[in-house]
């Protein structure tokens, strides 16, 4: 059966990597046996690494780093642009010399709840964990609970507790 899939021939797709139906990927890299859900899109110089789950419908634009074994819910949505605009001053349309990427890093075994928005400029730590619905306008410490909007610090992992 046909997954509808668009992976353009410049991704580079580690071993054993599983993409379900309509998902849109180019200029990217996503690492050994990762899950890459329906309806995700994952845009040119955006890296995604091993292991990592990323569930249907979230978007991860240019700009964004995903380290190993990361879970990204469903309907995330990473920002790269903090003042986006469609024209410029004069009315013309702007082209990529209009704007400057804005970098997103997840560190490793973070994980970032179904509808999240994840601003430019922002690190998520190692074995952070973002809640549902967060809109992330800060960095994240590594093994911290955040949520809400603007996310805001619940509470630290304790030692040994599963990140």
């Amino acid at each position: 059966m046909e997954t509808f899939n668009r992976i353009a021939p410049d991704v580079c797709l580690g071993r054993s990597v599983k993409i379900f139906g309509f998902a849109n990927l180019y200029g990217c890299t996503v690492g050994d046996e990762s899950r890459i859900g329906c309806f995700v899109e994952i845009q040119k110089n955006a890296s995604v690494g091993a292991r990592c789950k990323i569930s249907s419908h979230s978007f991860i634009c240019e700009g964004v780093t995903i380290e190993d074994d990361v879970f990204i819910g469903h309907h995330v949505c990473f920002i790269n642009d903090l003042f986006p605009r469609a024209c410029r001053t004069d009315g013309t349309l702007q082209t990529d010399a209009d704007w400057k990427v804005i970098p997103i890093l997840v560190k490793r075994r973070a994980t970032i709840g179904s509808g999240a928005v994840i601003l430019g400029g922002v690190t998520i730590g190692a074995g952070a964990i973002v809640g549902a619905g967060a809109v992330v306008t800060k960095s994240v410490a590594p093994r911290t609970v955040v949520a809400g909007n603007p996310a805001r610090l619940l509470r630290t992992l304790a030692e040994g507790e599963a990140p």
